[in-house]
């Protein structure tokens, strides 16, 4: 505990926010792209503790809210086969598609179980031959490995009876995508920490020197976050633009190699689409060819399903960051966690969760 007490030190932060005034001489709007980030920002009130021209925008980091409705409706088409044992993250399970969510669908019988890991999927595909039982797999960087395991241990060990719905994506496309948009507002990014534990920070080299914005890699507690908005702020305020790691305790720059190669292993980088922000070049990973029998979309046949996302929704803007969450009309109102309009309400990650848990009370 005094480890991590002492990146929630308020005297600490106290003092990272006074160097954070003493350096701001201008407007400066800073993305955070990691949902996790999102919630300890306004959980910890730690926006409200900046200078006023310090504008944070909560970029598409919560895996759950970019996962395009189509995947949902694939999943849910999925889980009502009565020879279906369907296996998910709990964040999944409230999260609406065109008519149910899979915890409406696990109330009227279907099979419907919350694992912690894929490998948790693939012992229940052991005791459970009778059955065919499926992984959704959603997830950034930090959880294609885990799939990418249970996909090759399948496959080792012949279980014919164990698929996976994939919509993992990737966060270096989708930050290009924001700042080649018409609409950006970003002039710096603090990057994902647990992301890159994963992948690394080398791919970020490229965006800053193409880009000319600073990414500064940095973790989850408060301490972190408030020194990573130090370090971006100071290179903007110096007109530098480099990629910086303030979270060297966890994040190398390869970062972790043997995940890296189970990835490549099993997956092939494709375009993808995000809820909210259309398709993106190089921004997904799907299941190569030499995995297309563990394929859940190829062997219950619902590739083809292409769901329109609801006009009601703005979860699209708040995931560009274009809108705060409680500028929507239907925040707190027609959009509940017990109602959700959109994923962004109901994942633990998503933008619309926090400010309702912690803002809803608030003019903001």
């Amino acid at each position: 505990m005094n480890y991590l007490d002492e990146f929630r030190d308020p005297a600490t932060a106290k003092k990272i926010t006074a160097a954070i005034k003493a350096i701001t001489t201008q407007p400066w709007n800073i993305m955070e792209v990691c949902g996790g980030q999102t919630h300890s920002i306004i959980k910890y009130g730690i926006d409200q503790l900046l200078p006023d021209q310090i504008n944070l925008i909560h970029g598409p980091g919560c895996p759950v809210c970019v996962t395009p409705l189509a995947y949902i409706d694939k999943a849910l088409a999925i889980a009502v086969q009565p020879e279906v044992i369907f296996c998910s993250f709990g964040d999944m399970l409230r999260v609406p598609g065109s008519h149910h969510d899979l915890l409406s669908l696990k109330a009227q019988g279907a099979d419907i179980r919350i694992v912690y890991s894929p490998l948790d999927a693939l012992a229940i595909a052991k005791i459970n031959p009778d059955k065919q039982v499926v992984f959704f797999g959603v997830g950034f960087e930090t959880t294609a490995p885990t799939t990418a395991l249970a996909a090759y241990q399948a496959k080792q060990q012949k279980l014919n009876n164990f698929s996976l719905l994939i919509c993992h994506v990737r966060v270096p496309p989708v930050m290009q995508a924001l700042l080649d948009s018409p609409a950006n507002q970003v002039q710096g990014f603090l990057g994902a920490g647990h992301v890159c534990s994963i992948m690394g920070y080398h791919e970020y080299l490229p965006l800053s020197a193409r880009y000319k914005i600073p990414v500064v890699i940095t973790g989850f507690e408060p301490v972190d976050i408030l020194h990573g908005l130090y370090l971006c702020i100071k290179q903007l305020e110096e007109k530098r633009y480099q990629v910086e790691n303030e979270y060297r305790r966890v994040v190398k720059e390869q970062g972790n190699q043997p995940a890296q190669q189970l990835i490549s292993q099993v997956f092939d980088v494709v375009n993808q689409s995000w809820r909210g922000l259309g398709e993106i070049a190089a921004s997904g990973l799907a299941l190569n060819a030499d995995y297309a029998d563990c394929n859940a979309e190829l062997r219950f046949e619902v590739a083809a399903i292409n769901t329109q996302e609801p006009a009601a929704c703005r979860s699209g803007e708040v995931l560009q960051g274009l809108i705060k969450p409680a500028q929507c009309a239907e925040f707190g109102t027609t959009c509940t966690p017990e109602h959700p309009l959109g994923a962004t309400m109901v994942s633990s990650e998503g933008a619309c969760a926090a400010y309702y848990r912690y803002r809803r009370h608030q003019h903001v």
